[in-house]
């Protein structure tokens, strides 16, 4: 795979964009405060957990949705292989619109069922076999397919992209493909948030799969401009791994956020 770490090097440079920002920590000590009151209130182990998860991934784009946003209004956000994200309801919440791709049904019904949120369900012609599930309450359309049979001629383009779990997630062989997805779906002031992982491939083999900076570049640097928002060192900050995370044996695990705009022609 292009821009495998060797050995034990776990930084890469990155001269062709911005200085990477101070660490997370306000956001995880938020997180930690949360997860105090929950152990207070005797919640499980694994529900607590799971619920940090969640909390860390909504945390990280309410850190960044200034930049996001950029003083719009409206915007409509597609999250890719969504699964049942917490922010796409704060999203749509906050008056946005919410455009989700997941191939689980399950993952889907148990979003709206989580939030209290009755829905209505229907087939999606342009893609055989393929059901959208539309809340009653909120601006939020969900599609149950296979991401790439999903594309702008269903739902248009979009002002914002936030893609935690989902690059990281697909087949490293199919990240052109998914790169080229991406950027069809992006109108020209889309702002497209992204989510990489670093860590040592001889610990751990993926998924999550690592994505390094370089490859970012290689993606999407062609078309669009790339800024590094923010690092942060996850092993440390964790509070809570899952003994799935801890069966990766890893020395370090790195999560960086990327702002990517198309370039203005």
């Amino acid at each position: 795979m292009g821009g495998t770490l060797a050995g034990g090097q776990n930084r890469f440079p990155s001269a062709s964009r911005t200085q990477v920002k101070a660490p997370l920590l306000p956001v995880l000590q938020k997180s930690s405060k949360r997860m105090r009151g929950f152990y207070k209130i005797g919640l499980s182990t694994r529900l607590i957990q799971s619920t940090h998860r969640h909390l860390a991934q909504i945390l990280m784009l309410e850190n960044n949705i200034d930049k996001v946003l950029s003083g719009r209004t409206g915007v409509r956000f597609f999250f890719p292989l969504c699964g049942k994200a917490l922010d796409m309801k704060w999203i749509a919440d906050m008056g946005h619109s919410v455009v989700g791709v997941e191939i689980s049904e399950k993952g889907i019904k148990q979003f709206f069922e989580d939030n209290n949120m009755t829905y209505s369900e229907e087939p999606v012609p342009a893609i055989p076999g393929a059901k959208v599930f539309k809340s009653s309450e909120r601006n939020i359309s969900l599609y149950q397919c296979d991401l790439f049979n999903f594309s702008s001629s269903i739902e248009g383009q979009f002002g914002a992209i936030w893609d935690r779990g989902s690059l990281v997630a697909i087949n490293p062989r199919d990240r052109e493909k998914y790169a080229a997805l991406i950027i069809s779906l992006m109108a020209k002031d889309c702002r497209y948030l992204l989510d990489t992982l670093l860590y040592n491939p001889e610990s751990y083999g993926g998924p999550p799969f690592l994505v390094p900076d370089e490859q970012v570049a290689s993606l999407f640097g062609n078309s669009c401009d790339l800024e590094q928002l923010q690092s942060l060192d996850a092993l440390d900050a964790l509070t809570a791994l899952t003994d799935r995370q801890r069966r990766w044996g890893l020395d370090y695990l790195t999560e960086t956020v990327h702002l990517i705009t198309p370039k203005s022609t």
